[in-house]
């Protein structure tokens, strides 16, 4: 049975109720997070609740909670959840995009301030049925010709053996899955660049990914119809992927 916990209580989800009259139902406004939880270890918690803090700062509203008492209420959520891989208090569902997915090019219709984690996701939302109406898995956005992010994902290329991704500001959301690539990358010695991707880097690229919370790190192998490299997931991904899941493991195992 899911938990959830509301205003002070942990409850059944489905006596889990808020008021019409809520400002987040009327107004969409409000901030949220997805954390992971693998083998029963919250994945990245402490940047997970570093950005959430940020964005509720960015909102103008006080954090409810101290991290302690936020690492108190979501450890008590996955204790009282019997799956050992989680998201959001449900069982984790990982969908295999091993062998890569089919993107779309689009602008970018959203507002000035996507760095904030915010619940007003309808932009996003037409952004990705547009994406599943020309059979694609997720829309890579562009403002000014420059890449800024998925519609719920960041976006990598691979450039002559170069990793490269879009700078953090206010066009993007700082992704945490995006900032532990780059350290992993950097770390083992994998050249990794922070700098702008125009539409014409983009589309000619070796490789493209795509990463989040939940997808961890996914290549797409065909953009707008086009083929990305040879049609399959590239050795810099393979790369990248043996990285993040001896990452995963290792935490999980110290933990």
């Amino acid at each position: 049975m899911a938990i959830v916990y509301l205003n002070g209580e942990f409850l059944p989800l489905e006596d889990a109720r808020i008021s019409v009259l809520d400002r987040g139902f009327i107004f969409g406004d409000g901030v949220y997070e997805v954390l992971p939880v693998y083998r029963r270890q919250i994945f990245r918690l402490n940047e997970h609740l570093n950005r959430l803090d940020n964005s509720l700062t960015s909102i103008h509203m006080l954090n409810p909670l101290t991290l302690e008492q936020w690492r108190v209420v979501l450890m008590t959520l996955v204790e009282r959840c019997p799956e050992d891989n989680q998201s959001m208090c449900k069982p984790l569902i990982k969908c295999d995009y091993s062998n890569g997915i089919r993107a779309v090019t689009c602008e970018d219709i959203r507002w000035k301030w996507c760095h904030i984690k915010a619940i007003t996701l309808l932009p996003s939302v037409l952004l990705r049925y547009e994406a599943a109406e020309k059979d694609a898995t997720e829309a890579i956005l562009l403002k000014d010709d420059f890449v800024t992010e998925g519609a719920a994902s960041n976006v990598f290329i691979v450039q002559q053996g170069v990793v490269k991704t879009p700078p953090k500001d206010d066009n993007i959301l700082p992704g945490i899955t995006r900032d532990l690539v780059i350290e992993l990358l950097i770390g083992t010695g994998i050249p990794c660049r922070e700098i702008k991707i125009s539409r014409k880097e983009l589309v000619s690229a070796d490789e493209i990914w795509i990463t989040s919370s939940t997808w961890e790190i996914v290549p797409v192998i065909e953009l707008d119809g086009k083929t990305i490299g040879n049609g399959r997931p590239g050795k810099m991904w393979g790369k990248a992927m043996d990285i993040y899941q001896e990452f995963k493991k290792n935490m999980t195992v110290s933990n």
